[in-house]
């Protein structure tokens, strides 16, 4: 069984920075793990995700100003946000698939940090 924990969410200006961690108990080296958000009243739209070897992928509202990385020794999934637009406020949740396969459906969820951003 997978559990993730997420971490780093907050508040910051537009322009600002955060690194939201996911702390995942259980197996996750040869899973794909994702970041997804959800904003109110829109629906949860997958942010980036990693393979377990490292080929991301990223929406296009956020290439290019968003990181994903993982720590496969310590089982973290890290997503760093720089260039924070208000439109990036959302509830931000950690997932792993239970594949290596990164376009398919996700099988553990993290409880998800608020991530908000003033303009």
């Amino acid at each position: 069984q997978v559990q993730l924990v997420e971490s780093g969410g907050g508040s910051v200006q537009a322009g600002g920075s955060l690194r939201l961690s996911c702390a995942a108990s259980g197996y996750t080296n040869l899973y794909c793990m994702g970041w997804f958000r959800q904003a109110p009243g829109k629906e949860r739209e997958r942010v980036a995700s990693i393979g377990p070897y490292g080929d991301s992928y990223y929406t296009d509202s956020v290439r290019g100003r968003f990181t994903v990385s993982r720590d496969n020794g310590k089982n973290i999934l890290y997503l760093q946000m720089n260039s924070l637009k208000p439109e990036d406020t959302a509830m931000y949740y950690c997932a792993a698939a239970s594949t290596p396969r990164c376009f398919g459906g996700y099988s553990y969820w993290g409880q998800g940090t608020q991530v908000t951003v003033s303009s």
